[in-house]
Order: C-alpha cells, then sequence, then structure tokens
C-alpha cells in the first residue's frame, strides 16, 4: 500500500490529494495545510470584499468534513510542515494551535505550499488599516476593516490582476480609490497599448491611476495613513484611509530549499515534466514551481488556478506510477476591470522581444456579434504570429462581452500550433446574438494572413505616432462625422473612404501615405486603392481605435 504526503491544499494539493485517491482506493493519503481552510476560492476574494458574493460560505469550495468523507483523506489542517528528511523519507509538522510537533512518513511526497505576498520593504506596512490580499483570514481582515470603517479614500499598490479587481471593488463600495504601479503600465502581463485601453476605462470610472510609480512609506495620522509616493518627478504625500498592497507574490521555497532540493534560477522549485523535483520521490505543484513556458520553452514562474489544477492532477498520476506528463504553460488569464475585459494568452510582444523570437503583429477590433443585432460590443484582438509560417505565438482581447471566448479559442489553437491561416478557417459557433458569420478569431486570422502574404504593409502605432510629417502624409478616410465626434491626428488630409478614388490627386505622390481608418478595414482599401496606383503606402494597424489610446 502506497502512502502519500501531501503539504498543501487549495488548488494544486487539494486536486492531487482527490487524483491520488481516484487512482488507489487503498493508498494512504495525508494532506497537511498550514492554514485553516483546504480548499477555497482566492480567485473570489475580492468580489467578496466588494459585496458581488454576499456569503462567505460561497468561497469554500469544499470544507474539510466533506472533502475528508468523500476522498477518505488524513487531513490535518492548522500544521505547518517544518522539515522534510529525504534520507529517512519523513516530514516533521508542527500544530500552529497547540506548538505539538509530530512526524509523518512517506513513499511519495507531493509538495503544493503555493505562493506568499511580496511585502516590499517598506516602513508602516504592518500598520492595522494596511493589507494584503492572499487567503480568507486576509479576506476576512479587510471586509471587517472596510464594513466598520467605512473608509472614504484607498491605495492599492499594484496593478496586476489582483489589483486592479480590488480598485474595481473598492470604488463599487463607494471609496475613492488610488492605484500605484511600479512599472510604466498597468496589467504588466499585456502590451503597453492593450493595457492603456484598460487603464482610461478605470479612469473613466473615476479612480486614479499612477504608473512608474512606488510606495516608499506608510505612517499613522489621525486614523488615516500618510503614503509616500514616488516616482521620475519626485515625492509627495497622500492621505488614505485603507492601503492594500497588491505587489505581487513569490513562490514559497523554503521548505524545499532546506531540504536540498534545486530551485530554479527565477525562483520555484525546479521540475521535471512528471513535476518530480530532484529528488524522485518529491514532485511539487502549484504556485511554488518553475515550469517551462508552451511557447518558448523558458522557465518561469505562473501563479494560475489551472495550470496548478492540472499539474496537482499530474504529480498524483505519476505519485502511483501512471505516466503523466506536464507540456507546458500558456499563461492564459482573464480579468473583469468592471464592465470591461482583459485576456491574454502565450506570449505578449515584449516578452518576445526580450527573447529575441522573431513575430509579426497584429491588430484588429470587432463587434461581439452581428452589428444588425442590438447589445454588441467591440473588443480589440492582438496577434503575435512567426514571420515565416504564421504559427500563433500569443494573443492579447480587450474588450466587453465575448473576450473570453475568443481567448480561449486562440489558447486552443496555440496548443493545437496552429496557424493564422488556419484561424481563418475555424468554423465557429454563429447566430446574430453571439457573433457574426466571420467570427472575430476569423477576422483576426484574415488580416494577419493578409500581412503574411504581402496583400497589406502595416505600420504600428508607434511609428505612426513619431512620423516625420515632412516625409509622410496621415490619411484619414473615415467619414466628416466620425472626425468630428472621435477627433483625429493633427496635420492629417481627410479624404473619407468612398471619395478617395474621385479625389486621388489631391493625395502627395512624394510622401509616404499612411491610410487611417476607425478599426483598420478601410484603411486596409484605402491602401489597395492607392497600392495599385504607385503610391508608397502602408495602412496603420488597427486604426484609431488603436492609436486614440496611446496620444
Amino acid at each position: 500500500m502506497s502512502k502519500i504526503v501531501i503539504v498543501g491544499g487549495v488548488a494544486g494539493g487539494a486536486t492531487a490529494a482527490a487524483r491520488a485517491r481516484r487512482l488507489d482506493e487503498d493508498a494512504e493519503i495525508v494532506l497537511f495545510e498550514r492554514g485553516e481552510y483546504i480548499s477555497f476560492a482566492n480567485c473570489g476574494l475580492p468580489y467578496y470584499i466588494g459585496g458581488v458574493i454576499t456569503e462567505r460560505d460561497a468561497l469554500l469550495v469544499m470544507t474539510e468534513e466533506l472533502f475528508s468523507s468523500r476522498y477518505n483523506v488524513d487531513i490535518r489542517s492548522s500544521t505547518e510542515v517544518t522539515a522534510i528528511n529525504r534520507e529517512t523519507k519523513e516530514v516533521e509538522a508542527r500544530d500552529t494551535r497547540s506548538g505539538k510537533t509530530s512526524v509523518e512518513s512517506f513513499d511519495r511526497l507531493i509538495l503544493s505550499p503555493g505562493a506568499e505576498p511580496f511585502r516590499p520593504p517598506v516602513k508602516g506596512i504592518d500598520l492595522p488599516g494596511v493589507f494584503t490580499l492572499r487567503n480568507i483570514p486576509d479576506t476576512d481582515r479587510i471586509k471587517r476593516y472596510v464594513d466598520a470603517k467605512m473608509p472614504r479614500t484607498a491605495l492599492v499598490a499594484g496593478a496586476g490582476f489582483i489589483g486592479l479587481e480590488m480598485v474595481e471593488n473598492l470604488v463599487e463600495r463607494g471609496i475613492t480609490t488610488t492605484v500605484v504601479e511600479l512599472t510604466d503600465q498597468i496589467m504588466p502581463p499585456l502590451d503597453v497599448e492593450m493595457a492603456a485601453a484598460i487603464e482610461n476605462h478605470i479612469k473613466s470610472k473615476g479612480a486614479t491611476v499612477l504608473t512608474s510609480t512606488s510606495v516608499q512609506g506608510i505612517e499613522a495620522a489621525d486614523g488615516a495613513y500618510q503614503v509616500m509616493l514616488q516616482n521620475g518627478k519626485g515625492s509627495e504625500t497622500q492621505q488614505f484611509d485603507l492601503v492594500l498592497l497588491a505587489t505581487g507574490v513569490r513562490p514559497e521555497t523554503s521548505l524545499a530549499a532546506s531540504a536540498g532540493l534545486m530551485i530554479a534560477d527565477r525562483g520555484g522549485v525546479r521540475v521535471d515534466a512528471s513535476m518530480a523535483t530532484s529528488d524522485p520521490c518529491i514532485l511539487a505543484t502549484g504556485d511554488a514551481v518553475a515550469t517551462l513556458d508552451f511557447v518558448s520553452g523558458a522557465e518561469g514562474v505562473v501563479p494560475l488556478a489551472g495550470p496548478a489544477n492540472r499539474q496537482g492532477r499530474i504529480a498524483a498520476d505519476n505519485a502511483l506510477g501512471r505516466r503523466s506528463v506536464y507540456k507546458g504553460t500558456l499563461c492564459t488569464s482573464i480579468a473583469k476591470i468592471f464592465d470591461m475585459n482583459a485576456a491574454s494568452t502565450g506570449m505578449s510582444e515584449k516578452r518576445l522581444k526580450a527573447a529575441n523570437i522573431p513575430h509579426r503583429v497584429s491588430w484588429t477590433h470587432s463587434n461581439s456579434n452581428a452589428g444588425y443585432y442590438p447589445g454588441g460590443e467591440m473588443m480589440a484582438i492582438k496577434l503575435l504570429f512567426a514571420p515565416n509560417d504564421g504559427k500563433l505565438l500569443g494573443a492579447q482581447i480587450v474588450g466587453g462581452k465575448g473576450v473570453d471566448k475568443r481567448t480561449d479559442v486562440l489558447a486552443t489553437a496555440i496548443k493545437g500550433a496552429m496557424t493564422v491561416f488556419d484561424l481563418q478557417e475555424l468554423e465557429l459557433a454563429y447566430a446574430p446574438p453571439f457573433s457574426s458569420a466571420k467570427d472575430p478569431v476569423n477576422i483576426a486570422g484574415y488580416v494577419a494572413g493578409n500581412i503574411l502574404m504581402g496583400d497589406v504593409e502595416m505600420i504600428n502605432y508607434r511609428d505612426t505616432l513619431d512620423a516625420d510629417l515632412e516625409k509622410n502624409i496621415i490619411l484619414d478616410v473615415r467619414e466628416d462625422e466620425e472626425v468630428e465626434e472621435n477627433g483625429t491626428l493633427d496635420h492629417v488630409l481627410h479624404i473619407p473612404m468612398g471619395q478617395l478614388r474621385d479625389r486621388i490627386s489631391e493625395v502627395d505622390a512624394s510622401k509616404r501615405v499612411l491610410v487611417l481608418c476607425a478599426i483598420g478595414l478601410r484603411g486596409y482599401l484605402g491602401y489597395r486603392v492607392l497600392k495599385h496606383r504607385g503610391f508608397d503606402v502602408k495602412a496603420i494597424a488597427g486604426g484609431y481605435a488603436t492609436l486614440r489610446h496611446m496620444r
């Protein structure tokens, strides 16, 4: 009979325990959890604080009693594993309530200790109105504070997914909220032009966004908190009633490191495709491990629930002798920010550049459903693809409804090693309330394919905004009312697309022409008209819908 000891619950550990029991009814399974709760919905925590989730018990995916009875697992909650003896194949544990210690033997050990919030070395982060958010006790403390103190102002430090979800929920509770981000953009997994649309949306909801800004210190002052903020222009002090640190997490590797297991260069316990550590009797899973990126093959740490669940299942398989492999992490993620959604899968442009991976880019803007059917919402899609064969490398989508569906399609396409030409051929579900006959994914594939086939030459928003107007003409082919309502760039030549052929003599053929439209379609049409007439011409990728966020 096999004996499996699991350190840590939630996504990785609890999944491993359940899978192990399904594979072997006779195995002895012991699960240690340092906290009180073995399985909770940590992704739902901001929404309980904001009042969207009204019942605290809804956050508990499964209680200890139910899990233990359903899977026949010996659960030791509020018990911290403090040491691993690899020679004797034993772990030492301490009950955090009584202080009592114990020793437990194992045949296979699965580590799933998760990650801990990164706490910057800043004076004042232990003050009572300064919080981090990682687990149920954190949530309880924040919720009690907000309910009792009714803060009027809040600072969120860190504009990643959790930070921005907290901004939304604090604003929805009527709290004037400021978010600061150390880097030069919010939502660092996205490329800057995609994140800019989310930033503008957040500002439209009344929140303040400060990028390239750090928290240097926090001091209590008359029931509030004086926070020193620093950016490239200097430092200033602002007062807030509540401070939330959402500055990221780092893998909890202290137990593994003290046992002599290999730690990856970028943090995280190093594992192979079977989730085995440098000790074949010890496996590891979840936010604590370093895995390979599916696209680039680079090693890194990706704290996401989906990969943690899959890794937990694979670790249990291999612990019980069933060969199972983890094929890498695609980093697929999505966040709801007020009534806008932002999602990504695969590699971003900045990551591709950092890794020196050749790539091409396309931007498209499409409606979530048929244009004549009410309720459609626009989405911006950015594709990253290989310049030789169009193999998909990554995608990002920002917009209203339908973002999740298209992101899932593109994530599946990347996993399947598909190209942008394959996207053109996808037969996706269509009815007017849900899509158009040519789905936004199809449209993105057509545009990317046009780029590779040489049917259109694109210029991106950066080069457009930096273009020398002595040598270039920006030709706006939108209708008069569109320009009047939405604005345009400075020093443009405006000729509506329907009039371009008749007024082509107004376009200076001695200069390069950059064709601008709303979302890219008419820019492509204008490009074809001018190209056939011998002009040096490029279409502005993504149209004014992309440019307007970057002006």
